[in-house]
């Protein structure tokens, strides 16, 4: 099936929000609705839904975050789906996604990343829909860094459009901001510079495909199953092989690595022509750095692996498309990564 890219946002189209995992609680809702405001400001109508509980860590039960996720992907009144950002079990929605559907429908804009790569990924592979591995919406206040784009811009943008992010070599090292204090804050402090690292070797990259990937904590838990069968997509969207990206979240080096080789050995690497790696603010182990880690479960691939690109935990943030056709380029001077939604 051919990719499918959902028709781009235009002023008084609607933008939907549910938490398909973590909802946001009583005392953040004033972030919440600082984060509505700027996506009304792009010309958009937003409707909240129901399944947005913070008081736990999942917003709802199972089939009522399945039937609004549903719901939201399917209306076609609806033109993107966001949420106020990840969590930890959306895992548990997989079964009760109706999947003919969502191939059937038009196609809907479903952003997001960490727990959201356990629906984006999957949409992606299953029915062929491009995603937006990116901010969630209660980072969308903050100014995004010259060079890179917010995931409004990309839902806005034509099929066929090619844009070119490049890191601003700085990023932010300090934690993240009290929304609770501070919900209108707007400037990430990028405290600390930061290039991309070739891992694998040295020397120049270039490298092509189509972008896959998500959240490794996350991802790795579908191996093997049906929901993350990447070589099928690759076979039929990009025999010229994937660019791949993945990134860590917070479990220490010692688990990434046993996730990673994990999911080499299940084939998800297999098609790939280079790796990204986002950057992380996990921990390393006293005989394990997060970076020797993926070298030591992704070396054997022998293809350039390129880390701490702005894809991960760490702001800023420069948003992947599933399904797009990627360009990779990283030299001693230029680091850079073009999309094109064909």
């Amino acid at each position: 099936m051919p990719v499918r890219y959902p028709r781009p946002l235009r002023p008084g189209d609607c933008v939907g929000i549910t938490s398909p995992s973590s909802g946001v609680a009583k005392e953040l809702r004033p972030r919440l609705d600082v984060a509505v405001r700027d996506v009304e400001a792009r010309g958009y109508e937003v409707v909240v839904g129901r399944c947005m509980d913070g008081a736990g860590h999942l917003s709802a039960p199972a089939a009522d975050r399945a039937g609004e996720l549903m719901s939201m992907l399917t209306d076609p009144g609806i033109r993107a789906v966001v949420p106020p950002w990840g969590g930890e079990t959306a895992i548990d929605l997989l079964p009760l996604l109706d999947w003919d559907r969502l191939r059937d429908a038009e196609p809907t804009w479903l952003v997001g990343f960490s727990d959201m790569s356990t629906l984006m990924t999957p949409l992606t592979l299953l029915t062929g829909t491009a995603t937006v591995h990116g901010n969630n919406l209660m980072d969308t206040p903050y100014r995004v860094p010259e060079g890179l784009l917010s995931w409004l811009d990309i839902v806005a943008a034509p099929q066929g459009h090619r844009y070119t992010q490049t890191p601003p070599d700085r990023y932010r090292s300090t934690g993240w901001d009290d929304f609770r204090a501070q919900p209108e804050v707007r400037e990430y402090p990028l405290d600390t510079p930061g290039r991309w690292t070739r891992l694998d070797a040295d020397g120049d990259v270039e490298a092509e495909g189509r972008l896959i990937g998500g959240c490794i904590e996350t991802l790795c838990n579908l191996t093997g199953t049906a929901y993350l069968d990447v070589f099928a997509f690759a076979r039929a969207e990009s025999p010229q092989g994937l660019l791949v990206h993945v990134e860590a979240s917070g479990d220490d080096a010692f688990t990434i690595c046993r996730n990673l080789h994990g999911m080499r050995l299940a084939g998800f690497f297999d098609t790939a022509n280079a790796v990204l790696v986002g950057r992380t603010s996990a921990p390393d182990n006293d005989s394990l750095t997060q970076h020797q880690a993926v070298l030591d479960a992704l070396g054997p691939l022998n293809v350039p692996i390129i880390a701490d690109v702005e894809c991960g935990h760490v702001p800023p943030y420069l948003p992947l498309v599933n399904g797009a056709h990627g360009r990779v380029v990283h030299t001693a001077i230029r680091s850079e990564l073009t999309q094109t939604l064909h």
